[in-house]
């Protein structure tokens, strides 16, 4: 078990205890979005509902197609260039009239199931619309003028679609800070695209995995050496529109002020699994990132044989000078094997390493399956067992803000947003 911050926990449960409720089921719908709910729920499935944010500002979304040419994709080598999607979730100036984003669009979620039960056993191979869940955020909102505000970069857990941490980010965002989640494509469950190319004659791709990445050493290297260029290469597109330029390759148009409200210079990153392994290591080989949270992400390779302890990654074996924030689960298996990277990693002396603990929490936590599982169960798509080795026996009113407090006043910390 990792140790954790008890006096700052026990805040922040007691906090959830006298909320939580409002914050997982008051999400703020209209009675249009409520009547649309239910009509979904009649014809297709269960339509689950994702944690309003807390913050004062209404939340702006929009994705960007990203086009690296100076590379083929190392998952799928037909493909001569590497293709990523990417959505922004930023403070809006003005939403109405706008329309409110689904978490998933209809191709994404239409195919979602069957992937995302190959990647997480359990998870209901129907019964739910994918489709159907909405987010708190509207497209195409203009962005909120004033100072340009930091940004920060989510990468996903193996398998998982960026759209898996769409609370979080809307989260971050209400509070302030511009927020890119980043889809890994041949690595993420199922990423759609605006578009074909030569190579990819279908409108997605599907993830290449076929079990834990973990037991293919020479994979595992591949996908987070591929994870890591991506994340840099956003952050080449971002200062290209911070600088008034379209990074979007289909040349599809932005929201008013977006660009502006950007401020490349101070930037975070916060990832899952795979993805915190990748931020850890983007931010030690990279000085644009100042701040980064992994979670329950390893900071090693996978072992090459029986017996033998994996290669360090150099965040690990060397150590890192900026703020890196380490967040774990008492319930996640690996636990063990995590724990002599992140031992390493907080050995360094001078280091700014810390970390915390989710107590009776498991591995998809961190995720929007956080609130989702439980729902799942309640309508029986799902069983007990399954929900706790998915995301533990944890309340979502409590792991939601606990999850999201540990993010927030990191970042608070490090990159404060403005008015923050």
């Amino acid at each position: 078990m990792f140790p954790t911050g008890a006096t700052t926990r026990r805040g922040v449960v007691r906090s959830a205890v006298l909320a939580g409720a409002a914050l997982l089921l008051a999400d703020g719908a209209t009675p249009a979005r409520a009547r649309q709910r239910q009509r979904s729920r009649a014809t297709t499935g269960v339509t689950l509902r994702l944690p309003r944010p807390t913050g004062p500002y209404p939340t702006g979304v929009t994705t960007l197609y990203l086009v690296d040419r100076s590379r083929p994709d190392p998952l799928t080598p037909s493909i001569p260039v590497r293709e990523l999607m990417v959505t922004v979730f930023y403070p809006a100036r003005a939403v109405h009239g706008r329309p409110v984003a689904p978490q998933m669009s209809a191709l994404a979620a239409r195919k979602f199931p069957e992937t995302a039960a190959a990647i997480h056993p359990g998870l209901p191979p129907s019964g739910v619309d994918w489709a159907a869940t909405l987010t708190h955020s509207y497209a195409g909102a203009p962005a909120r003028p004033g100072r340009r505000r930091p940004v920060l970069l989510y990468s996903p857990g193996g398998g998982d679609p960026r759209a898996m941490g769409t609370g979080l980010a809307e989260e971050l965002a209400s509070h302030g800070y511009a927020v890119v989640t980043v889809d890994h494509p041949g690595d993420a469950g199922v990423v759609e695209f605006p578009g074909t190319r030569g190579g990819r004659p279908e409108l997605w791709r599907e993830t290449v995995f076929r079990g834990d990445p973990r037991r293919d050493p020479p994979l595992f290297r591949t996908v987070i050496d591929t994870r890591i260029a991506d994340v840099r290469f956003v952050l080449d597109a971002l200062e290209a529109l911070a600088a008034g330029r379209n990074p979007d390759a289909a040349g599809r148009p932005l929201p008013e002020g977006l660009g502006r409200a950007l401020d490349p210079r101070r930037v975070g990153a916060y990832g899952h699994s795979a993805g915190g392994t990748t931020v850890a290591e983007a931010m030690y080989e990279d000085r644009r990132v100042r701040a980064a949270v992994d979670m329950e992400g390893y900071l090693d390779h996978p072992a090459e044989g029986p017996g033998r302890a994996g290669e360090p990654y150099p965040v690990a074996r060397h150590g890192v000078d900026r703020p890196l924030l380490l967040l774990g689960t008492d319930g996640f298996p690996e636990r063990r094997q995590l724990e002599r990277s992140w031992s390493a990693v907080l050995a360094h002396p001078g280091g700014r390493t810390e970390r915390r603990c989710l107590d009776r929490a498991a591995h998809g936590v961190f995720t929007d399956y956080a609130a989702f599982v439980p729902q799942l169960a309640s309508a029986g798509l799902l069983t007990a067992e399954d929900r706790i080795r998915l995301v533990g026996a944890v309340d979502p009113a409590v792991s939601v803000p606990w999850i999201r407090h540990h993010v927030r006043s990191f970042f608070a910390r490090h990159l404060p947003a403005p008015g923050s």
